[in-house]
């Protein structure tokens, strides 16, 4: 099997090179001619850092971002804050580091793994068939067609995979234009996320902790600058100084852009053996900075799926659930990013309720623990697929949980294969790791010594880090019911 990933921003790097890491022949066809320093998305959130340290590369990216681990609202007559401690992570925090890092980090990944990037490289057309999907590429040196057992659209909002599968884009854009630019401030700030919601707009400026910050600046007044017109320095000058009553000027501009933000999500994320990821399948407000987390989360749960159609033991529905469980998790970042949104961008009667409504929301525990968890990922779950035994937990994500195999201590996200399933065996006579070497294809099997969630003594765990299944002494004709329902017969 091959695999044709159009686009080669973080979601499809991601995905290529989780592909690359279990043997799928991969081709990444990128419409730039060149490697662009765009860098619009700021931020990495817990979860996705969980799955970079399932790959081993958090800790490198860890090194080149800033830890910030709270959100300082200033609303004009008064400040309030959201705390961004994770407890229930090894990343406790949310990580501000420019996108080009994070693309460098993972194009650097891929290319180890043997992925070919293409660059200039143009989709024009698209047939499939039930053998596979060609392409048609028009490059600087003429047009040509690939082949391909199946094709990843994670091209971006303007996708033409998504275009010319004919799949609808719903939502609507913004009627705000906003102002991204990375910049370095007179004044020291707070080294955490600082939103000034003014009545004259909104700012927010995350850290990159070496004294530069990215600005997103909605100026009510400039709402309606067209976005080719360039940023002046003077001009971001004058909306910080009115929308944060003059207490912020910028020194230096180092990047700046406009940009219409949007709220969409495609209508479908399959269409036979063509999928959607990222962008192309859903938008969002920057607002939260959610799109590229969500797009590399997206990533993630297609990839072990695609790994699995290859190797022939994924079950007939197996490949369903990506837009089964991706699709909600899409609406629900555009769910969160639409209301923090709106409570930045408000009109003047809620602009008015503002001050008083924010903080005592954010000092609601159980709102609060539900917006940082939304936001950073660690709590989706996804429903069980009726094909499979239930059990407790079942879809949840799972802890990095201390273990101890081979007599040594170590961390479950240490252990995980992203392509493989992770079977631990806790039981005392490490019976059931023997019952499924037969699987040893498609499930890493380890006994371990240590606490598995919800007493179980044995816990299945998916490739993307969520678990499949988890029981407390099981026969071993369940343990081999269960590997059969999801990886078919040994």
């Amino acid at each position: 099997m091959s695999v044709i990933i159009v686009g080669a921003g973080p979601t499809g790097l991601m995905l290529a090179g989780d592909l690359a890491e279990a043997g799928t022949d991969v081709t990444l066809l990128e419409k730039r001619a060149e490697e662009s320093n765009l860098t619009r998305a700021f931020a990495l959130h817990a979860r996705t850092l969980e799955l970079f340290d399932m790959r081993g590369i958090a800790d490198e990216i860890v090194d080149q971002g800033f830890e910030v681990s709270g959100v300082r609202v200033d609303l004009g007559g008064g400040e309030t804050a959201l705390d961004l401690d994770h407890p229930e992570s090894r990343f406790k925090y949310v990580l501000t580091v420019a996108q080009a890092r994070t693309e460098a980090l993972l194009q650097r990944r891929a290319e180890d793994l043997g992925v070919r990037i293409r660059r200039g490289a143009e989709v024009v057309g698209l047939e499939q068939d039930g053998d596979g999907v060609t392409l048609s590429v028009r490059t600087r040196d003429g047009s040509h067609t690939e082949h391909a057992s199946y094709v990843v659209g994670a091209d971006g909002a303007h996708s033409v995979v998504r275009r010319l599968l004919g799949v609808g884009f719903s939502g609507r854009s913004y009627d705000t234009h906003i102002i991204l630019a990375d910049v370095r401030p007179d004044q020291e700030l707070p080294p955490a996320i600082n939103p000034y919601m003014g009545a004259d707009g909104v700012a927010l400026l995350p850290p990159y902790g070496d004294g530069w910050f990215r600005a997103i600046v909605w100026d009510r007044s400039r709402q309606d600058v067209p976005l080719d017109h360039p940023v002046s320095l003077d001009e971001l000058n004058d909306s910080l100084r009115r929308i944060t009553g003059g207490r912020i000027s910028v020194a230096e501009m180092s990047w700046s852009t406009r940009f219409l933000s949007e709220r969409r999500q495609a209508d479908r994320y399959r269409v036979g053996r063509v999928l959607l990821a990222g962008d192309a399948a859903h938008v969002h407000s920057p607002m939260g900075a959610m799109g590229m987390n969500t797009g590399i989360q997206d990533a993630a749960n297609l990839a072990w799926k695609l790994v699995a159609q290859e190797r022939g033991w994924a079950p007939s529905w197996l490949l369903d659930t990506y837009e089964g469980e991706r699709h909600p998790v899409g609406r629900q970042a555009l769910r969160v990013t639409d209301f923090v949104q709106r409570m930045a961008v408000a009109p003047a009667p809620v602009r008015a309720i503002r001050p008083h409504v924010v903080p005592r929301l954010l000092r609601v525990r159980r709102f609060t623990a539900a917006m940082r968890r939304l936001i950073s990922g660690l709590g989706v779950r996804y429903d069980r697929p009726h094909e499979v035994e239930d059990s407790p937990s079942v879809g949840r994500r799972v802890d990095d949980l201390p273990l101890v195999h081979a007599g040594e201590p170590t961390r479950l996200y240490e252990l995980v294969d992203p392509a493989r399933f992770t079977l631990l065996d806790a039981t005392a006579q490490g019976s059931v790791a023997e019952v499924a070497q037969p699987w040893a294809d498609r499930v890493l099997a380890l006994r371990v010594r240590g606490d598995l969630p919800e007493g179980a003594d044995v816990l299945l765990v998916r490739p993307d880090g969520y678990v499949a299944w988890s029981g407390e002494h099981p026969a071993s004709g369940q343990v081999r019911q269960i590997l059969a329902e999801w990886t078919g017969a040994p």
